[in-house]
């Protein structure tokens, strides 16, 4: 394994670790604010291991262009619509209307596998 990925992987680890701990602290636990802290911990040590990541692999930073932007909004859009269908079915018992919209989530996050790659023959 190489150096770059090896770091790439703690620092993706703990980052996540952070972020999945922080976006459990829920209000009724009178956790919310530190909830807030270590998710932002966990975005910074995120976005940190990317940057570290491509430094290391020798390429370039990353440009933002307004295609960039647009998969962003479509990867957010999808994923939080996924995650309402599941909360709708788990956690409020309104299983047909959150399979709905969890498989909208999901058809909108396939569209970002053309958008991002094209489509080839």
């Amino acid at each position: 394994m190489k150096k770059s990925n090896f770091i790439a992987l703690i620092l993706g680890t703990i980052g996540v670790a952070f972020f999945a701990i922080g976006m459990c602290m829920l209000p009724e636990w009178n956790m919310f604010r530190q909830g807030i802290v270590s998710g932002i911990i966990g975005l910074i040590v995120l976005l940190a291991d990317v940057m570290i990541w491509r430094k290391l692999e020798g390429k370039e930073p990353i440009k933002i262009s307004g295609k960039m932007i647009m998969c962003l909004l479509i990867g957010i859009i999808g994923a939080l619509l996924l995650g309402v269908g599941m909360c709708l079915s788990m956690v409020f018992g309104r299983m047909l209307f959150g399979i709905i919209i969890g498989l909208i989530g999901i058809v909108i996050l396939l569209m970002l596998i053309p958008l991002t790659k094209g489509i080839h023959d």
